[in-house]
């Protein structure tokens, strides 16, 4: 064995307590890190003939690159609906490193994993109010759980037409169709990944005034004008601007009319489902065929992880999609569920232990709180937009994304105030375009985040323009 293999068998405590005080010294320093740091620029090291040990390398680590981590996790990061990570997720995607299983089979000889991520999906569905009959599993974050969703809405297309897309290929598919009003980008990418082409997707109607949901009335006539045919409806369950909902009550009336696929992107929006107050904005969700759920968002687990449901009815579908066919050493895919079988990765790390972990720890009241804190602090950051001279609201603040400019200056300017200031490192956000404007987004899914958090921004914003 090498050397230091050798050598660290023994030492294993000693390396997990360096690694134990790294982490304590980011998490007592997390409100001071700064959100941003200027672009590094580092000589990059060469390969070691021997290395030097994993104590060294740490070493190495925290002097070229520890000290340019953002505050990612912190409490006022608010770009890109970046979640940070619960004292509970941390400890089980320490515990997902250590076990290190790769998650697939709960009926056959082996890991307990499986089992764990059916109990995640179970409590998940409880969070949401779903009922038993989604079948669920764990995927790296919202492009991939779209994927998985509108792969088998794919599936369910050619069975459709009398064709198995699985195994004839995209080329045997005529004219599909996905309607869809404010889809996210990650719809885009996967439509182009799936073979089906960006230009399949056909916009539906937004309301009127300055909303981003979807015209119902249009739908339906876009659904008439198909004639009978086929087609996926891709809804929104919160959009990335505004958070805007499209309305699940009146797709679940037209889907009792017309034949469709019913799949929701709800990949932070669907956990308004955990608070009473914000419920009504996705009821009806349950009677979807698919929906998507980011948890890196707003259960505020590590990176990478997202559940793609889908109703039990097209676990057929589902299994003919995704099994891996001719892999003798796998066993049949049909005789014994293994995940394998069902999602896009043979490969899987067990991204199932942060959500349970979390979800044991906090509960239901436990992310009640958090949704329904970062909804007041994105108000409250309204509300001193409204009041301000400065600064203009785009749009309502509906729940955690607050989407504004600057009052009465070029568009120009919005872009030179949001680089200097993410570049002061002390607030987070990201830039936009909304109703033809530049604009500028803060999205509030941190469970850190405090009415303290809020006030600095908005004092640092202030500054900056007085400066300018």
């Amino acid at each position: 064995m090498n050397n230091w293999l050798n050598r660290e068998i023994d030492s294993c405590s000693q390396i997990l307590e360096a690694v134990k005080h790294s982490a304590e010294v980011y998490l007592q320093n997390i409100d001071e890190r700064p959100t941003a740091v200027p672009p590094p620029r580092l000589e990059p090291s060469t390969l070691p003939t021997e290395g030097a040990g994993t104590l060294a390398a740490l070493d190495v680590f925290q002097q070229r690159f520890a000290p340019l981590m953002v505050a990612s996790t912190g409490p006022r990061y608010w770009g890109f609906v970046t979640g940070g990570t619960t004292p509970a997720a941390l400890a089980g995607d320490w515990l997902t490193s250590l076990y290190d299983q790769n998650t697939q089979s709960a009926s056959q000889t082996g890991d307990v994993s499986a089992v764990v991520e059916f109990e995640a999906i179970k409590l998940l569905r409880e969070l949401f109010g779903l009922p038993e009959s989604f079948f669920g599993g764990f995927v790296s974050g919202a492009t991939m759980s779209n994927f998985t969703c509108l792969a088998v809405a794919r599936q369910w297309y050619g069975e459709q037409l009398g064709v198995d897309v699985a195994e004839e290929g995209v080329f045997a598919l005529k004219d599909l169709k996905i309607l869809a009003a404010q889809p996210h980008s990650c719809v885009y990418k996967d439509l182009a990944m799936l073979g089906l082409g960006r230009h399949s997707l056909i916009k539906v109607n937004l309301l009127p005034d300055n909303r981003e949901a979807m015209d119902i009335a249009d739908l339906e006539a876009k659904l008439i004008a198909l004639n009978g045919q086929p087609c996926i409806v891709c809804a929104s369950g919160g959009t990335v601007n505004t958070v805007d909902f499209d309305d699940m009550q009146a797709i679940a009336t037209l889907k009792k009319k017309y034949n469709f696929w019913w799949h929701i992107d709800a990949a932070f929006g669907g956990f308004v489902a955990c608070s009473p107050q914000f419920a009504p904005l996705i009821q009806g969700w349950e009677q979807a065929d698919s929906i998507a759920v980011d948890l890196h968002k707003w259960l505020n687990v590590p990176y990478d992880s997202a559940v793609a449901l889908v109703h039990e009815k097209h676990l057929g579908l589902q299994l003919n999609t995704f099994q891996n066919a001719n892999a003798a050493y796998l066993g049949d895919p049909k005789a014994n569920f293994n995940f394998l079988n069902f999602l896009p990765e043979n490969s899987r790390r067990m991204r199932a232990l942060p959500a349970w972990m979390t979800l044991m720890a906090y509960g239901r009241e436990g992310y009640r709180d958090i949704v329904e804190r970062n909804v007041a602090n994105a108000r409250l950051l309204g509300e001193l937009i409204e009041h301000s001279a400065s600064f203009k609201l785009l749009a309502p603040v509906r729940l955690n994304c607050v989407c504004f400019t600057l009052k009465d200056r070029p568009q120009a300017e919005v872009s030179q105030f949001l680089s200097q200031l993410v570049a002061n490192g002390n607030v987070y956000m990201t830039p936009t375009v909304y109703l033809g404007q530049s604009a500028i987004r803060a999205a509030m899914v941190n469970w850190r985040t405090q009415e303290a958090d809020v006030e600095m921004a908005f004092v640092e914003m202030e500054h900056i323009l007085d400066k300018q």
